[in-house]
């Protein structure tokens, strides 16, 4: 499986912006996914996970309210619009799934769950 992750960018306090990820899968239908970010000097932390369908989403709180993710089978693509940007929301944002036949040893918000993830795209948030 391979991941790109696109759409990062510099923006002020306040703006918005919409990342892509493009997966190249035959079926992404059988994948389910997420967005985790990283902050310099920080660890890696969840952001946001979809289903397989895009039935169930999940946010984390920092993000809950102001971030949505979505995705598109047909396209094999996930996306995560995120708007009213803070400068807490500045790092590389990593795409990542694991395909919905594996055991679910780890929660779904816990990077362990994910098996194969992109390069990552920066956001980065001017106050």
């Amino acid at each position: 499986v391979q991941l790109q992750a696109f759409g990062g960018g510099l923006v002020e306090a306040g703006g918005s912006l919409r990342l892509s990820c493009a997966a190249s899968v035959r079926d992404f239908s059988r994948w389910k996914a997420a967005w985790f970010r990283q902050a310099p000097g920080e660890e890696r932390e969840f952001v946001s996970g979809i289903s397989w369908s895009g039935g169930r989403t999940w946010y984390s709180d920092s993000v809950n309210g102001r971030f949505t993710v979505s995705r598109d089978n047909a396209r094999s693509t996930m996306y995560l619009q995120m708007d009213n940007l803070k400068p807490e929301d500045t790092g590389v944002y990593f795409c990542a799934v694991e395909c919905i036949s594996a055991a679910a040893v780890f929660t779904d918000t816990n990077s362990k769950a994910y098996s194969d993830w992109g390069q990552g795209t920066q956001v980065t948030v001017s106050s």
